[in-house]
């Protein structure tokens, strides 16, 4: 059991820095904590706090920290570990300074492209992390999630309409295409659910549930390319629309070419977007590979880095092949009719 405590004493504390921890203390803590809430609310705990290089909740009076307890023989709470600072207030309130944002400069379309987020996200917690965990396909409940949240996302947002018609159309293509690239390029590497670092916790601790591991490792591309793919599907269609708005006899040659030419601009700035998230996520690896000067040979075939490649690469495929989708629905569908 988890729960949040106040520290109210230090009775002891030997911790001491060091010169390579770059100003973190190592050693250990005795503590005296009140427990905040749960059912042990008011206890008050002694326990030891061990500071570490990579385990540092270094505490003082009135610090407060997450506590896990357990019950001892004759049923009375102890603690068993301080894993963690009590950091919801600060990410409670960095998420309200976003929203505050987001509806101060987006007014209703921020209204909107809120209650979209908070629907994507109620989804992937709700649906697509219980039925995987049921042992349902992971990228059969993907493909379906990416479809009704992108459609819900964008109708927030922009209500019925042929614009959010082409957005949507172009989304769902853009991330299906992402997802067979990975497919394929994990199919031929080999590479799959069980090379990524969470696959032996989730084999001992999901088993018993038919957790299908190996489908995890392109359902997570497809969610992680969602996003950018349907920044530039709608761009796109809400560009094509307005020029659609301003010229209602527009060829619809021309709305593809501008479709098109509008797409390139954001092509590079997404395309960025991804391969940076990837360099920003394995910065530690690449850095030991410096270190230990391992060659280009060994730093490509290392899952770790093939895994973000592929990532990578296939969400920016989906981005570039969803301009071209979403020029040529938008001139399709808003484009003058074929008799005018």
């Amino acid at each position: 059991y988890f729960a949040v405590a106040r520290v109210t004493d230090i009775l002891d504390d030997n911790a001491e820095t060091q010169d390579w921890t770059e100003g973190r203390r190592i050693g250990q803590q005795y503590l005296e904590v009140e427990i905040l809430n749960g059912p042990w609310k008011g206890e008050i705990l002694e326990t030891i706090n061990y500071l570490t290089i990579y385990t540092n909740v270094d505490a003082k009076i009135g610090t407060k920290i997450v506590v896990r307890l357990d019950l001892d023989d004759a049923g009375e709470p102890y603690v068993i570990s301080i894993p963690n600072y009590n950091r919801a207030p600060v990410l409670i309130g960095l998420l309200a300074v976003f929203a505050a944002l987001l509806l101060l400069i987006g007014r209703k379309k921020g209204l909107t492209a809120l209650l979209g987020l908070v629907y994507t996200l109620a989804c992937v917690w709700f649906i697509q992390v219980p039925m995987i965990l049921r042992g349902a396909q992971p990228v059969v409940v993907t493909v379906v999630l990416v479809a009704l949240t992108t459609a819900a996302s964008l109708l927030f947002l922009n209500g019925f309409s042929r614009k959010t018609l082409c957005a949507t159309l172009g989304c769902i293509g853009g991330v299906a295409v992402a997802g067979i690239f990975a497919a394929l390029c994990g199919s031929i590497s080999p590479l799959n659910g069980f090379n990524l670092p969470e696959a032996e916790e989730l084999v001992l601790r999901a088993s018993d549930r038919g957790l299908k591991i190996s489908g995890l490792f392109v359902s997570g591309i497809l969610i992680a390319s969602l996003g950018a793919v349907m920044d530039v599907a709608m761009s796109i269609s809400s560009a094509c629309w307005e020029l659609r708005e301003l010229n209602p006899d527009l060829p619809r040659k021309a709305l593809f070419r501008s479709g098109m030419n509008i797409g390139q601009d954001a092509m590079g700035t997404m395309a960025n977007t991804l391969i940076l998230a990837f360099a920003g996520s394995s910065l530690n690896t690449l850095l030991l590979f410096q270190i230990f000067d391992y060659p280009m040979i060994q730093i490509f075939n290392a899952d770790s880095i093939a895994i973000e490649i592929i990532r990578g690469v296939a969400g920016t495929i989906g981005i570039i092949l969803t301009v071209p989708l979403v020029a040529l629905l938008s001139a399709e569908i808003m484009g003058p009719k074929k008799n005018a």
